[in-house]
């Protein structure tokens, strides 16, 4: 109900300055992605030692645990890149994070035979429950110290919900249920992926190679989106649906080789910039 009116009062700004509906859809999000992005600058810190909302103790555990001390920075050259990537454990945390459901989302919505400002809208409630499922899955993942157990589950319910999608036609609800699947499951996992790979590196500049590594190989999977789901497959759209289930896999293994390697890595007291270190890596 409450998807249709607001289509409705976006249907009425249709020319409006000028613009279509379909062009404020965007405009009101990017507005109102600003304006958070402006209230959460302030809230925002460098460094944990520069962290007002931690306690002295806190802070000193954030720097003990995860390695966070200023005179870690050093210089990030080609070399150091080049080093970092040699890392057969450190190109997965890529992989893991390779592809995004996104980039189908709307696609895969406007099969349902929605408008375009209606496509748009209601891609909302699927994301909405992702969040949902992403406070729930941070809080326990980290409560349990576990990443891939709920990695994995996520993988579990895109699965489900993509192959719902392949095999169940002309069936509103049940596909738009899957949806919900598909957006809680990639979305939950992402997160933890991002939380399991950036954990487990030393200092500044390996966290910020291996951080823009895994965002800028993973947000590649746009790229693949955009041959994905061709006008020629609609409405069935199977071929887009089995690159989807193909990148998954692909995440679930890259996982599962990852999980691997950092057990391995703990047993035998290896860090990935070479020699020892009394901080062990979050092993699964």
């Amino acid at each position: 109900m409450f998807g249709g009116l607001l289509a409705s009062a976006i249907a009425k700004m249709d020319g409006v300055h000028g613009y279509h509906a379909w062009r404020w859809v965007f405009i009101l999000e990017g507005i109102v992605t600003i304006i958070i992005g402006m209230l959460a600058f302030p809230l925002l810190t460098d460094f944990p030692d520069d962290a007002s909302w931690l306690t002295q103790e806190e802070k000193n555990f954030v720097i003990a645990r995860a390695g966070t001390d200023r005179e870690e920075a050093e210089p990030i050259t080609i070399r150091r890149i080049l080093s970092f990537l040699a890392d057969f454990k450190n190109l997965m945390g890529g992989l893991m994070y390779f592809g995004a459901f996104s980039y189908f989302g709307p696609t895969i919505v406007k099969t349902l035979g929605y408008s375009t400002v209606e496509t748009q809208l209601h891609t909302v409630p699927p994301f909405a429950a992702a969040f949902a499922m992403c406070l729930i899955t941070a809080y326990f993942s980290d409560h349990l110290r576990l990443r891939l157990p709920f990695i994995g589950f996520g993988v579990v319910l895109t699965i489900a919900g993509l192959a719902t999608l392949m095999t169940v036609h002309h069936h509103f609800h049940t596909q738009y249920a899957a949806l919900f699947l598909v957006a809680m499951g990639t979305f939950s996992a992402g997160p933890v992926v991002i939380c399991w790979y950036v954990m487990n590196l030393r200092g500044h500049t390996e966290r910020s190679i291996g951080t823009a590594w895994m965002i800028s190989f993973g947000n590649c999977g746009g790229i693949i989106s955009t041959f994905a789901f061709l006008a020629k497959d609609a409405p069935l759209y199977h071929t887009g649906y089995s690159i989807c289930l193909a990148m998954v896999c692909l995440g679930a293994l890259a996982a599962a080789v990852y999980g691997g390697l950092v057990l391995n890595d703990n047993r035998t007291g290896r860090i990935s910039g070479g020699g020892k270190d009394e901080r062990e890596y979050y092993a699964l």
